[in-house]
């Protein structure tokens, strides 16, 4: 039974930082990556990561600002979210089976993390 599971959303204020973790369990591993849902908003691509941690893929909406990692020997990729904006706040997924921006080339997906930035 595949399954991601994400953690480490919360409250934060503008300016401050999360690391968001996804951990991955009834496979082996592959690349996966993040994406983000704000209300009422269609789910956009945040970041993604090879299986070797080699190529990284950011929108450029958070290029700068967060980072992307992974430890294959926890199967758990991570993402490291600086200079938080207000509308960085969404649930936050992740997803394994691309570095594509496009959702369609992923084939599993977490349940989400709730990620809330105040101004």
């Amino acid at each position: 039974q595949v399954q991601l599971v994400e953690s480490g959303g919360g409250l934060v204020q503008a300016g401050g930082s999360l690391r968001l973790s996804c951990s991955a369990s009834g496979f082996g591993g592959d690349a996966m990556g993040w994406f983000r849902q704000a209300p009422g908003k269609e789910r956009d691509f945040v970041a993604a990561i090879n299986w070797s941690g080699d190529f990284k893929n950011y929108a450029d909406s958070v290029k700068g600002r967060f980072t992307i990692s992974r430890n294959n020997v926890r199967n758990t990729v991570y993402l490291q979210m600086n200079s938080l904006k207000p509308e960085d706040t969404a649930v936050y997924y992740c997803a394994s089976g691309s570095t594509s921006s496009s959702s369609r080339y992923y084939n599993y997906w977490g349940q989400g993390t709730q990620v809330t930035v105040s101004s």
